[in-house]
């Protein structure tokens, strides 16, 4: 049976959005809760923690430099260097109580990011270089991870609280979506659902299944390829890195943890990884 082992204690609430930078072999990610942004450098073993003061849900490397974050207050560019922030745009103005999800860059540097919103339907949109937003799809309970299949002509996209992994045909050069479909169901209990995911270059879906304590991985076909075994209950998302982009990064929280559940997890809200047969790709980069 495969398993993660543990990688390094960073104690996050709500460790989420993976990315792995090539130019500098180093993960980051952010603790949604702890309003942080983490960045570990593979060979030297160093883990920076940079404070945004804000929550930050997903962001993207961009080919201009720094990060676009997906940010409480709406879309942002961060600047690692003077570590500031400026928004510039918040179609959540128009989503009273709902927040940024998941996101994720396509091929031609556009931004997909969903919303989470409890008691109501969520949405999906689509960030352009030019700075436009377009509203997709909508309907979900909580929008979840998303990716591209490697002839980029399919885009999974997670229902959370549904179970379900959607698959849509995917236009490249246009950016559009069309006939949702059922990829992939989740099994398990009440409280085990799919979060963040990514795609290995054979066209596997990596899902991080929330509560269930492990990384469900899925064929093309949608059916269970392998799973790996994760030390703590809530995995919330992956990607592969490394030098090679065969080592799948998993991140974890411990925000719906009691005193007892967390004394019998104390690596929850820690990073993970799994030395894997499959090869990622490189982080796709937002072009604005």
């Amino acid at each position: 049976m495969n398993q993660a082992r543990h990688l390094l204690s960073v104690n996050n609430v709500l460790g989420e959005g993976p990315q792995w930078n090539t130019e500098e072999q180093a993960l980051y990610w952010v603790d949604i809760r702890g309003n942080a942004l983490f960045r570990y450098f593979q060979q030297s073993q160093i883990v920076e923690r940079f404070e945004l003061g804000v929550s930050v849900s997903a962001f993207a490397f961009r080919e201009a430099g720094g990060l676009l974050l997906a940010t409480e207050a709406g879309f942002a560019f961060w600047d690692v260097r003077t570590q500031q922030i400026r928004i510039f745009a918040n179609p959540l103005i128009d989503y009273p109580g709902a927040r940024f999800n998941d996101g994720a860059v396509d091929a031609h540097g556009r931004f997909w990011v969903g919303t989470a919103k409890s008691q109501s339907t969520n949405v999906l949109f689509r960030l352009d270089p030019d700075q436009t937003i377009h509203k997709m799809d909508e309907g979900f309970l909580l929008s979840n991870g998303l990716g591209w299949s490697p002839d980029q002509r399919t885009m999974y996209f997670t229902d959370s609280p549904a179970q379900v992994i959607y698959a849509y045909d995917f236009d490249l050069g246009e950016g559009t979506i069309a006939r949702r479909r059922v990829f992939a169901e989740i099994p398990g209990a009440q409280g085990v659902t799919p979060d963040g995911l990514c795609i290995d270059t054979q066209g596997n879906l990596w899902s991080a299944c929330w509560g269930a304590w492990k990384v469900i991985c899925f064929n093309p076909s949608g059916e269970i390829a392998e799973e790996v075994i994760v030390p703590v209950q809530y995995p919330s998302s992956c990607v592969f890195g490394g030098a090679d982009l065969q080592t799948l990064y998993i991140t974890s929280a411990r925000t719906l943890l009691d005193e007892l559940q967390f004394k019998a997890q104390p690596t929850a809200g820690d990073l993970f990884c799994f030395d894997s047969d499959m090869k990622g790709s490189p982080s796709n980069r937002f072009k604005g």
